[in-house]
């Protein structure tokens, strides 16, 4: 029995931040990298394409007041590239994101993604920017991805999504983070530790 509470349906609003190669320092730029935790990273998430130097806000979807609700982020190809930097998925989750939709993923990024339970769906480059066209014109429209069929619904419209097999079935079995499993699994490794002469001298 996992710790963990499985993960088989993610309802919200979307927001487009499409475009190709979207890469981590986009995502959060380096100077946010020397914090001790990863507290406030998603305030700082997409900082310089947000805000100009002085603090002002710049033309963004992130800034547009319609998807100031949103927690589902269509993207494009090779969403989170660049550096390997764990602070990009958590700036991410951090700012209210629970799943992303693009049309392909970095490895490591949907990698470290997928330990905090924030899902990378892919989809076809036409659905996104029909899914995005439609978000546009409704941004309060509700959206639902639905991890057990892998489909997204959007008021009438129904977009067929993709994750890999395994990745699937530990959001379905509220297994996708490897640490949570060590830590739920310590009397047993205790046991087996206290077991083991070389470790009991």
């Amino acid at each position: 029995m996992s710790s963990l509470k499985p993960l088989r349906v993610i309802a919200g609003q979307c927001v487009p931040v499409l475009g190709e190669d979207t890469d981590t320092d986009r995502i959060i730029p380096a100077r946010f990298l020397k914090c001790v935790t990863f507290d406030g990273l998603g305030d700082h998430l997409f900082e310089d394409e947000r805000f100009d130097a002085d603090g002002n806000e710049k033309t963004h979807p992130l800034n547009d007041r319609r998807f100031a609700k949103s927690t589902i982020l269509l993207g494009g190809s090779n969403f989170g590239c660049g550096s390997s930097r764990e602070h990009a998925p958590q700036a991410i989750y951090r700012y209210g994101i629970r799943a992303i939709i693009a049309v392909s993923f970095a490895e490591i990024f949907f990698g470290n993604s997928t330990t905090l339970g924030l899902p990378c769906f892919q989809a076809s480059a036409s659905d996104i920017q029909r899914l995005a066209t439609l978000t546009s014109d409704r941004p309060e429209s509700i959206a639902t991805l639905n991890i057990e069929d892998l489909s997204l619904n959007f008021e009438k419209e129904t977009v067929s999504v993709y994750l890999p097999e395994g990745t699937q079935s530990a959001f379905l079995a509220g297994r996708w983070d490897p640490i949570a499993d060590l830590l739920e699994g310590m009397p047993a490794v205790t046991e087996t530790a206290s077991s083991l002469p070389y470790l009991s001298d």
